[in-house]
């Protein structure tokens, strides 16, 4: 076991944001999270033993050889990246990185529509100590908890899934385990999916806390449909508030800081990419009516709806994926990354059920003045509008190398990627720096 280090504030550097009165800030000291004495480089993680670069010259192997437990040869990145194996974690469904700079990661044993199996009941940190690039060891942070996914830092706070209930704990910079006894926030028993049971969190600049509740496939198309499936906001309201409604499993949800935005991942009605049907990633507003289970999209009712529904208030898409897409995690580039990456909110898609088709992590642009993603859509035969490939390798027909689940960046500018089916997580830097 390598040895665990506590983090001081010091001479650290800090990138603050400012909630609700309260201040939250990141950390960087020059280490990265570390501890003092294991300074990382930014610059140079694609020289790390075993990062898989691509550049002007091919694709190549830092040391001649990946010795990964799970060999990244499979994938391809633009030029002027690399890749590098940090931690194989079973079911990885959702990672966060800690204001240390540790990496948590949730590993749910509940079953997850289109996930793996045999996960660890638990949330778990990954640090790497000692810089290699490589995460040290699996420290459970929080044990029997079945059914976990979304996770949150706030100032002296780690929020957590536990099934319905989101709860907290004292969270201090450095923590492998948590200091303080579980306090219940809210328990979201509005509408209980048991297919759909996953609550992802997170906070807006304004420092609203948002969480997500799963709807179902076979829902009732009657007016006035009762909220099931939408965002609720966290505001001491029991059960929560409701904020947006009319979706049918809004599986990831991130806020973009810097221009008070948030984001949703909805995974629409199976199979009715026919009748016009589509996945979505849509902000949160408050208000909005997404059309599930009567709608799939504006001004489009489902046709096999008897009488059609009116579909006109429902509000319209901005970026559309064909059914089976399925979009799960997301997270936005530093304006670091060289262009025209910069900005862009990475987005993994998790590829149809079965076949793994499409899956793949996608790159969306954004409005530099406003932050909200431009136009775009996979729904016809090729992508259109502000959408590009990434990373492409997982859908090659083997079905040996996972599914991409979930996209987080860590304090350093290294963009993290979990898999959910095999566990792999690894990490993706710009050659340059980030």
């Amino acid at each position: 076991m390598k040895k665990h280090v506590t983090f001081g504030l010091g001479n650290s550097l800090a990138l603050c944001a400012i909630f609700s009165g309260a201040i939250a800030c990141s950390h960087n000291d020059g280490t990265n999270g570390k501890g003092a004495g294991h300074p990382i480089p930014t610059a140079h993680f694609c020289e790390l033993p075993g990062s898989v670069v691509f550049d002007d010259a091919g694709r190549h192997v830092v040391g001649g050889n990946d010795t990964s437990p799970i060999p990244l040869g499979w994938l391809t990145l633009p030029s002027g990246f690399c890749a590098h194996h940090y931690a194989t974690v079973a079911v990885a469904r959702q990672i966060r990185f800690a204001p240390g700079g540790e990496l948590f990661v949730a590993s749910p044993s509940k079953s997850t529509v289109g996930g793996g199996s045999n996960g660890l009941a638990s949330i778990v940190v990954v640090p790497d100590d000692d810089g290699d690039g490589v995460g040290d060891t699996l420290i459970p942070y929080v044990t029997s908890i079945a059914a976990t996914q979304g996770m949150l830092f706030l100032p002296g706070w780690f929020y957590y899934q536990n099934d319905t209930q989101i709860v907290r704990v004292p969270y201090h910079s450095g923590d492998r385990g948590p200091s303080g006894a579980t306090e219940l926030i809210a328990d979201i028993t509005v509408y209980k999916s048991l297919d759909h049971w996953p609550k992802a969190l997170d906070v807006a600049d304004d420092g609203t806390i948002y969480v997500s509740n799963g709807g179902d496939q076979f829902e009732q198309c009657s007016e006035p449909y009762p909220f099931e499936g939408g965002v609720l906001a966290l505001d001491g309201t029991p059960g929560g508030r409701q904020i947006v409604r009319g979706l049918r499993n809004p599986a990831h949800l991130r806020c973009q800081h810097g221009h008070n935005h948030c984001f949703v991942a909805e995974l629409a009605r199976d199979y009715s990419a026919a009748e016009g049907g589509r996945e979505k990633l849509i902000p949160v507003h408050e208000g909005d009516d997404w059309g599930h289970p009567c709608c799939a999209t504006k001004d489009k009712p489902f046709s096999d709806i008897v009488p059609p529904p009116d579909c006109s208030n429902v509000t319209a898409e901005t970026n559309a994926f064909l059914i089976g897409n399925t979009p799960f995690g997301f997270d936005f580039a530093p304006a670091s990354w060289p262009k025209p990456w910069g900005g862009n909110v990475m987005l993994a898609l998790h590829g149809s059920f079965g076949e793994w088709d499409g899956a793949r992590l996608v790159a969306i642009e954004t409005d530099p003045a406003t932050g909200m993603p431009l136009h775009s859509s996979t729904t016809d035969a090729r992508p259109s509008g502000a959408i590009s490939d990434f990373a492409t390798g997982w859908d090659d027909g083997s079905r040996l190398h996972g599914r991409p689940g979930d996209v987080s960046f860590s304090p350093d500018g290294r963009m993290f990627v979990a898999d959910d089916q095999l566990g792999e997580i690894f990490w993706v830097a710009p050659v340059t720096g980030g």
